[in-house]
């Protein structure tokens, strides 16, 4: 447990610093929203544009690994759609943005110091390779739901190939062949721009906090989280072990990644679009809250650690 604390200290420190910064009017209002399009604009692009650009991405891909993840998702992400528009009422982006929180996972705080510790080496690889493909197919689906309700096909298409986060994805997939050519110089300016995507998005989220705190309600906060926390990560634990055939490390990866709480891009995703935005930061909050419970439930189930 208290291994487990100390990997989920950080988010809860930078989003206190963030909330306690705006309580105390060190921060004003206005300061969240413009971190929040930083982040969205330049920071997370260039985070993608790296980890794309670099990635060692094998020639035969594990379709069961990627199925049994994916599968879960898919199913979350519905779910938390019907049951926010069915029960609370929720529509158009803030819908999506509802989805997206149940299925996005907080890899970088929680996922990767987690799945290291359990599986050490042994999962580096199935760790990297989701890495590499979670956030680029749930930013693209996101955007693609969020854009395609009132666009035209063309109108789509132009919004798509100008939006910043897939602008970073498209561009780190074409700089792949010539990656080597690439000047140091230029690679100092994207790492120093992607290492501050983290910390600005979660104070950004703290002082989202202070201004909406439980807005929303408990209601559906307490959805998303159910189903980010044990219906993600149980969907893919049967898929990985009772139907396709893979490594008990990989299909522990594969598990624990899905129970990470959810992630600090459905709150950015939401101020992006100027909605659902309470929906997200008390979702992101309350499941981080309760990961360190699930955490250790998970990480005793599957033996590892």
């Amino acid at each position: 447990m208290l291994t487990s604390l100390l990997t989920v200290l950080p988010v809860f420190g930078l989003i206190a610093l963030g909330y306690g910064a705006r309580w105390t009017r060190l921060l004003r209002e206005s300061t969240g929203e413009g971190l929040s399009d930083f982040v969205f604009v330049l920071a997370v692009p260039c985070l993608l544009f790296k980890t794309l650009a670099t990635a060692a991405i094998p020639a035969a891909q594990p379709w069961g690994y990627w199925i049994s993840y994916f599968s879960g998702l898919a199913i979350v992400w519905i779910a938390a759609q019907l049951v926010a528009s069915r029960v609370f009422g929720r529509k158009g982006p803030e819908l999506v943005v509802s989805g997206f929180a149940a299925a996005q996972s907080n890899t970088v705080f929680v996922g990767i110091p987690m799945i290291l510790k359990a599986y050490g080496d042994a999962g580096a690889v199935p760790l990297g390779l989701l890495l590499v493909i979670h956030l680029p197919v749930t930013m693209t689906v996101a955007t693609l739901l969020a854009e395609g309700r009132t666009a035209s096909f063309g109108l789509l298409i132009r919004r798509l190939f100008t939006h910043p986060l897939i602008l970073g994805i498209l561009l780190g997939a074409a700089t792949r062949p010539v990656v080597e050519y690439v000047p140091t110089p230029f690679w100092t300016i994207v790492d120093l721009l992607a290492a501050t995507a983290v910390p600005c998005a979660l104070i950004s989220l703290g002082i989202a906090l202070r201004r909406y705190g439980l807005a929303s309600g408990i209601g559906l906060p307490v959805v998303l989280s159910t189903l980010k926390l044990i219906i993600h990560p149980l969907i893919v634990l049967v898929l990985a072990t009772k139907v396709f055939d893979m490594p008990p490390v990989w299909a522990g990866v594969a598990v624990l990644f899905a129970a990470c709480p959810c992630g600090i891009n459905a709150y950015l995703f939401a101020e992006r679009y100027r909605q659902g935005m309470a929906d997200a930061s008390s979702a992101i909050a309350l499941s981080t809250a309760l990961s360190l419970f699930t955490t250790i439930g998970w990480l005793t189930w599957l033996g590892a650690g």
